[in-house]
């Protein structure tokens, strides 16, 4: 029997009128909803259907990670992937407290999907299957913004094994901040209907603010600490392909189910913060790519340690990364 939770991260008060959302409407899909709170979260916090962690609580969590990880960091929602898996769940979707979601958001998917089967390598902006607008998905290097992305119609329909999926954002969609300085915004995706499946060396990046993950990928869910907050979900989901490869995984791409009600940012700081991935991103796939990647469930651990040992010792992320990384395997060998 499958069992899903939702989990999402914040520092809002038990005001916030989209957490009453989310919370009311698992409450009557019988879905857990877990959020994880930071250093700056409320003392005092209540929301029937919503199961809040304080980070006193995040500490007696039966975790070597938990123990580990830096506050004040995105990343601590790896403690809510750790609870969630500590409870048995099958299905796990994540967002951020600035999405509200669609009616189409909470309609039952699955992992084996129709799609189309996009058989074309390197970098692909999946943004342009559905808008007919210059746009770009944030982590897309830019030096690829003007590269021809293959029609659809090349590519045909067919039944594909995609147990990690990304869905869009309306209204405000995850783009970087050279979009957000130089383009307008809101915009609206096109209801296309048509998934896209991304698979063996195609790149493209997924964000964790519309994500849906069945239990095969749970280990590839971490999210980095030692890094930039503007990059640590980027730079996951490129470990996350590149291990999807060598287990005959794609990666889909779906139309928005959210739209985005965007928190107060300073662009010139989203700017700063994004450096590392404007500079890094092509460098980081193409040292994954030369990888030696195993594949098959006993291996993924190992794999994704191979990934990190990666991006430690190049310098992509920090060297603390490595204890922190450890952690999270112990575990998750302990509960997946």
């Amino acid at each position: 029997m499958s069992t899903k939770t939702l989990v999402i991260t914040s520092i809002a008060n038990d005001k916030l009128g989209v957490l009453h959302t989310f919370a009311k409407e698992c409450t009557q899909r019988n879905i857990k909803f877990i959020m994880i709170g930071d250093t700056k979260s409320p003392a005092e916090f209540h929301i029937e259907g919503c199961d809040f962690w304080s980070v006193d609580r995040q500490l007696t969590v039966d975790s070597k990670f938990a123990k580990l990880c830096p506050t004040k960091h995105y990343a601590r929602k790896n403690i809510g992937y750790i609870i969630a898996l500590q409870n048995g769940t099958t299905e796990l979707v994540e967002t951020d407290d600035d999405n509200l979601p669609r009616a189409e958001f909470w309609e039952p998917t699955s992992r084996n999907i129709h799609a189309v089967d996009v058989k074309e390598t390197g970098w692909i902006n999946v943004y342009k299957y559905f808008s007919n607008k210059f746009i770009w998905p944030r982590g897309l290097p830019l030096e690829e913004l003007q590269k021809t992305t293959p029609a659809l119609s090349s590519f045909e329909m067919k039944e594909i094994i995609c147990p990690i999926q990304q869905g869009l954002a309306d209204e405000n969609p995850d783009v970087d901040a050279v979009y957000r300085l130089t383009y307008p915004l809101p915009l609206d995706f096109e209801k296309t209907g048509k998934p896209v499946a991304l698979g063996k060396n195609a790149w493209s990046p997924f964000n964790s603010q519309n994500t849906y993950w069945y239990q095969e990928a749970f280990p590839l869910l971490y999210l980095p600490a030692y890094c930039s907050f503007r990059m640590t979900d980027i730079w996951r989901s490129y470990v996350a392909q590149r291990i999807s490869w060598e287990n005959d995984w794609s990666i889909l791409y779906h139309d928005a189910t959210v739209w985005q009600e965007r928190n107060q940012h300073n662009l010139l700081k989203d700017f700063e913060d994004e450096i590392p991935g404007y500079l890094n991103n092509s460098k980081i796939c193409q040292e994954l790519s030369n990888l030696n990647i195993k594949g098959g469930k006993q291996n993924m651990l190992d794999d994704l340690l191979t990934c990190y040992d990666m991006l430690t010792s190049k310098g992509f992320v920090g060297k603390e990364e490595d204890a922190l990384v450890r952690a999270w395997c112990d575990d998750i060998s302990k509960i997946w």
